[in-house]
């Protein structure tokens, strides 16, 4: 099991929750209804991947902290963009969350490729 992984998906998967329910509760009355929209992709993309990253933390395979970086990093720069486009309206983030969401694809075809391998041991 990779501790570092597992942690990193906990914490993220705990944000998620704290961000969702300010999304819902205190920031209905303040940003728009598209942004509010943003608001909620951002927390879901960012639950998904955090469960992605503890289920991924569990297993012991070759190149899985390649994918789990991606996958971080992806979710970062996803969520991340969209929640100060929320909050900010520059919409040139919007050209920044593209990258976030291929450093994600990345990271689930490496997982994918890693896991197709017959030699488990990182």
């Amino acid at each position: 099991m990779n501790n570092r992984t597992v942690f990193t998906g906990c914490l993220l998967a705990a944000l998620a929750v704290l961000l969702g329910a300010f999304g819902a509760h205190g920031l209905r009355a303040i940003l728009s209804p598209a942004a509010l929209e943003w608001w909620h992709t951002a927390v879901e993309y960012q639950m998904w991947h955090a469960l992605g990253l503890i289920g991924l933390g569990v297993h012991k395979r070759k190149h899985l902290g390649t994918a789990a970086v991606l996958l971080a990093s992806g979710t970062l720069v996803f969520s991340g963009s969209l929640y100060l486009l929320a909050f900010t309206q520059w919409h040139w983030l919007g050209m920044i969350t593209p990258i976030g969401g291929l450093l994600m694809i990345g990271g689930w075809i490496v997982a994918a490729a890693s896991f197709m391998r017959r030699t488990p041991i990182e």
